[in-house]
């Protein structure tokens, strides 16, 4: 049986565009500043916690949902060592960006973010811990739980156009294209002198100006793509061993410190789906 500090993780092969992560006491859980491919929104069920995103500080409390732009750096930690619990929805970034254009919000299916980054909102807060409950219920359907899906982001997505749309500082074509060189080639040995000579820019002049527009250190993005790597290898099933190797780590020890660091939650335990009764026995205590 699961503590209650230990994550679990839902995921359905027929609902590839969503993944939803339970931490019922997050007081051991704490995360390195990271990214995601993602977007995502959680709710904090219990106590207070800390929410850095990118530049800007909150401090929030169950019935606070907040919300994660795609490669926005984040870290979301335990105030005192207090309990806190809460509920992460990673959705897909393209499938999102499709339902808000269809849905007329979007002139194209391209991805814009969204400035709102927190929600006090009792009726929003209860609609999405009833999402998850359906997500995480084994009793219901897959039309039942694509709808809830749908219908939650949708009317969310509504709700939040009439916000400012949010200014995401735009790299220099150069750093842009050198972010790309990191996607494409994460899993690399790559060098420091081999990224200045591709950008042009001196060793000191590329750690400052990548983080100014991407939030972190080239090491550290290559690091937070690598983890994105190795969480998409173990989601497919891949044994922890090659998850590591594929995702460009020397040793699986690494891989697993690594993990941990930025995903707060062993490869083991990310690959392991939970049953329902786990969950609820979890709730429970």
């Amino acid at each position: 049986m699961s503590t209650p500090g230990t994550p679990i993780f839902w995921r359905d092969h027929r609902l590839p565009y969503v993944e939803l992560r339970q931490v019922g006491d997050g007081r051991q859980v704490c995360y390195a500043p990271h990214s995601h491919t993602q977007w995502s929104i959680g709710a904090i069920t219990g106590g207070e916690s800390t929410f850095q995103y990118r530049q800007d500080h909150y401090r929030v409390r169950a019935g606070d949902l907040v919300l994660i732009n795609p490669e926005w750096v984040h870290a979301c930690n335990p105030i005192d060592n207090q309990p806190w619990g809460y509920l992460m929805l990673y959705v897909d970034t393209p499938w999102l960006a499709a339902l808000r254009h269809g849905a007329g919000l979007l002139p194209g299916p391209q991805w814009q973010d969204i400035s709102t980054a927190t929600v006090s909102d009792p009726i929003w807060y209860e609609r999405y811990c009833e999402l998850a409950r359906c997500l995480l219920e084994p009793q219901s359907g897959l039309l039942e739980k694509q709808t809830a899906v749908v219908e939650f982001l949708s009317d969310l997505m509504h709700e939040l156009a009439g916000q400012p749309q949010a200014r995401q500082p735009k790299a220099p074509p150069v750093l842009e294209a050198l972010a790309s060189y990191l996607d494409e080639h994460a899993a690399d040995d790559l060098s420091l002198d081999m990224l200045c000579e591709i950008s042009g820019y001196s060793a000191g002049h590329l750690i400052r100006a990548f983080r100014q527009y991407f939030g972190l250190t080239p090491h550290a993005y290559l690091v937070n793509r690598r983890i994105q790597l190795g969480r998409r290898e173990l989601a497919n099933g891949a044994p922890i061993a090659d998850a590591a190797v594929n995702a460009g780590f020397a040793d699986q020890p690494h891989f697993q410190r690594t993990f941990k660091r930025l995903m707060a939650a062993t490869p083991k335990q990310y690959r392991c789906i939970s049953s329902a009764n786990e969950i609820q026995a979890t709730e429970r205590q």
